[in-house]
């Protein structure tokens, strides 16, 4: 047992519990992720519309950070709770802390898009303009627009005694107006801006050039010469502009935006539901009635109009937060769309892995896992592959069930309609639809309702529990007997977010995957108590126990023999038995590297506890979503790949599945082309500090310098080059990444 010594950070291995400066705050870790979104928008490197890409996820993100963890801190407040929280603070501690962060980042990015990033935009042709800097031609365009499309959706709402406030919906702009009437009488109303128009408006672009100036020849290049110049105004700056239209005989005194943000956490009592479809459905008829938790206005707000929403929303007015600028910057990804290649990162094509190329009918895809588990890495992999196990067993007259978990999966999914295919088709399908997928559940309650309707046998999951797992089962019959082939996943089976997060998949027929896929579809549709598994570490019955059992076996022949080794790489790490558990390995001297993401409440690096710990976050182009668990094993190495993050609510409040890597060929893949590339990434890699901070990666002077992400790409497209793209035909950034392959000259 390690010896106590003098200091506060020291930790016994016999300490039950960990003392709270030895944990990151979990809200305050989140909203650190947030600034790593942030950062890439600040981010020169990055291409200009990937850079606005960015700052309206960075947008988003804040706005889903007050709807959920802001709104449940609040609660807590509200409700005098005054539990601390493993850090040891206080939930009022905690809500000042959250909300002077959430300000310091909103000064941040109100003077970056001000004075970089619209002049920026202005050079490279594409001006975003305040409508009172306008010609007056687009004016007249402007006005035409509101006259043709505003005016008919406007419907502005007066507050008087015979008109009560109006529900201000969630995430909604509006425009609070004064007004004064020709008696002299002032009067309040609300106008919504119009959510159903594009929020930046094309104009025509006049002929001059744009007033600040020309091309400073940046590294991604001006393109006014070769692209056609484009300029957006507001739609708000439109409308406020016109709203005489909207109130004839009153005089204007007061205009200005306002943006509201209410508590959108579902609070459903599965215990009190006869129908958990219809509660979930009725659940969501009230999230836009949630209380509110923020409003958002611009300094010139006159005070009384400020009361006036704090009273009427009843807010407090450390609830209301100050912006300078356009409100509500998610709506920037308008921008995203313009057909500027130039000015975004280049495409890649997705590759099929060998065994899947060339597959003519619906039973080769079962032959070709016959042949060998085959791994899956999106979005470098094309998901079509997963669509297409799904449709050849819908078509296969072989096949005779298929089982298979929806957590999300968008609004127009493939999955569904070839599920819909295999009911029609006679074939036994049963599917769990995930209905408290956080806005998801509209799209999962249709889908539900559709699956049913063609005599799919359609489970909520388990009461009190979220089916988080991905797993797809298909039951074949082949000769005298019958044959499983599974799916399993890190991600959802959406095609669409497969193209934007990085996952892994297998695809396998292993006789015991197969068996434990049973088993698992027979926990989640019956009442089943299975509690032991071949080869599924599965939560939450056995998964937390089993990842600490495999740490203390890694502590132990670290102990035996030396090198002991764990790479996590995962989207969280909250749970405080795991770290305490991290901790305990590195006293022992595991060298262990994590590879998280968002929130970690781990601090590495502090002495005599964790300084065997090195905690990387990555935020590029895509989304880190996998989660792989590498453990050295004495050398008889092994890795777990699956849908859970190391946080309370997934190991002790979820359904996860994680899998092990049998494959030899597979698991060396996973270990050295992957884990080990991401180890290495000094472009877009941070550090985490033992005081909480993050240090970004900086490539030695005159060395090589790895994106990860771009390299996976550069691979991807290399190999699906065989296929369809000449070489020649890939883009430069790319070329630099691809000598490690022999596959083509860098300096070519």
């Amino acid at each position: 047992m390690a010896v106590q010594e003098k200091g506060d950070e020291v930790l016994s291995l016999a300490q039950p519990a960990l003392k709270p400066s030895l944990y990151i705050n979990r809200e305050l870790s989140l909203l650190d992720f947030n600034s790593r979104v942030f950062e890439e928008a600040l981010d020169a490197r990055n291409p200009l519309l990937e850079r606005v890409r960015f700052l309206s996820i960075f947008n988003s993100n804040l706005d889903e950070f007050f709807m959920i963890r802001l709104s449940g801190i609040r609660e807590q407040v509200k409700a005098g709770i005054g539990d601390r929280s493993p850090d040891g603070m206080t939930p009022t501690e905690e809500m000042t802390a959250m909300r002077k962060r959430v300000r310091d980042l909103l000064d941040q990015e109100s003077t970056f898009f001000q004075e970089n990033l619209c002049p920026e935009l202005s050079r490279h042709g594409i001006k975003l303009a305040d409508y009172n800097d306008l010609t007056s031609d687009q004016k007249r365009s402007a006005r035409e627009y509101f006259e043709r499309m505003v005016f008919p959706v406007c419907t502005p709402l007066a507050v008087d005694p015979g008109h009560p406030f109006p529900h201000i919906s969630n995430l909604s702009l509006n425009l609070a107006v004064e007004l004064q009437a020709p008696n002299g009488q002032r009067h309040f109303a609300r106008v919504k801006v119009p959510s159903v128009l594009p929020r930046l408006v094309p104009l025509p672009v006049s002929a001059a050039p744009p007033a600040n100036g020309s091309s400073n020849g940046s590294k991604h290049g001006s393109s006014r010469s070769r692209h056609p110049r484009l300029l957006f105004t507001w739609l708000e700056q439109i409308l406020t502009a016109n709203l005489h239209a909207l109130f004839p005989q009153m005089h204007l005194l007061e205009v200005h935006p306002f943006r509201v943000v209410r508590d959108a956490d579902l609070e459903i009592q599965e215990l009190e539901a006869d129908d958990l479809l219809e509660t979930v459905e009725e659940s969501l008829s009230r999230r836009r009635f949630g209380l509110s938790v923020a409003l958002f206005v611009n300094s010139s707000m006159p005070d009384r109009l400020r009361e006036l929403l704090v009273k009427n929303l009843e807010l407090d007015d450390e609830e209301v937060y100050v912006v300078e600028g356009p409100l509500g910057l998610s709506d920037l990804t308008e921008l995203t769309r313009i057909d500027r290649p130039d000015l975004k990162d280049p495409l890649f094509v997705p590759r099929l892995p060998t065994p899947l190329r060339n597959l003519t009918r619906a039973q080769d895809i079962f032959e070709a896992i016959r042949a060998g588990d085959i791994l899956l890495h999106h979005p470098y992999d094309s998901f079509a592959p997963v669509v297409d196990f799904i449709r050849s067993a819908a078509q296969d007259e072989d096949v005779l069930a298929i089982k298979q978990t929806l957590y999300r999966v968008g609004s127009n999914s493939p999955i569904v309609e070839a599920l819909l295919e295999a009911a029609e088709a006679g074939k036994q399908v049963a599917v769990l639809v995930e209905l408290k997928a956080r806005f998801d559940e509209e799209n999962n309650i249709e889908w539900a309702r559709a699956l049913e309707q063609a005599g799919v046998h359609v489970t909520y999951g388990l009461l009190g529990l979220k089916t988080h797992c991905k797993v797809a089962l298909v039951v074949r019959k082949e000769g005298e007997g019958i044959r499983r082939y599974v799916h399993l996943g890190t991600g959802n089976y959406n095609p669409t977010t497969a193209r934007g997060y990085t996952d892994m998949g297998l695809l396998t027929c292993r006789p015991d995957f197969g068996a434990d896929a049973s088993e698992l579809f027979n926990y989640l549709t019956g009442y089943s108590k299975q509690t032991r598994y071949r080869k599924l570490l599965v939560a939450p019955i056995a998964m937390r126990a089993g990842i600490m059992a495999l740490i203390e076996r890694e502590i132990k022949l670290h102990r035996e023999d030396g090198g002991g080794r764990l790479i996590f790489k995962m989207n969280s790490l909250v749970d405080p038995a795991i770290i305490e558990t991290l901790y305990r390995a590195s006293q022992a001297g595991v060298q262990v590297d994590l590879l998280v993401r968002g929130i970690c409440c781990l601090r590495p690096g502090v002495p005599k506890v964790s300084e065997n710990i090195r905690v990387i976050s990555i935020v590029g182009r895509y989304l880190e979503h996998s989660r792989i668990y590498y453990f050295r094993n004495g050398g008889k190495e092994e890795i777990f790949m699956g849908s859970a993050d190391l946080m309370p609510r997934n190991l002790d409040n979820r359904v996860e599945t994680l899998f092990p890597i049998d494959d030899e060929r597979i698991r060396n893949y996973v270990l050295h082309d992957v884990l080990d590339v991401f180890l290495q990434d000094n472009y877009r890699a941070r550090y985490l500090q033992a005081d909480g901070s993050y240090v970004r990666a900086t490539p030695p002077e005159g060395g090589p310098v790895l994106d990860a992400q771009a390299f996976f790409a550069a691979q991807s497209t290399v190999e699906a080059a065989d296929i369809s793209v000449p070489l020649s035909a890939l883009p430069n950034k790319y070329r630099k990444y691809l000598s490690r392959y022999g596959r083509v000259d860098p300096n070519e």
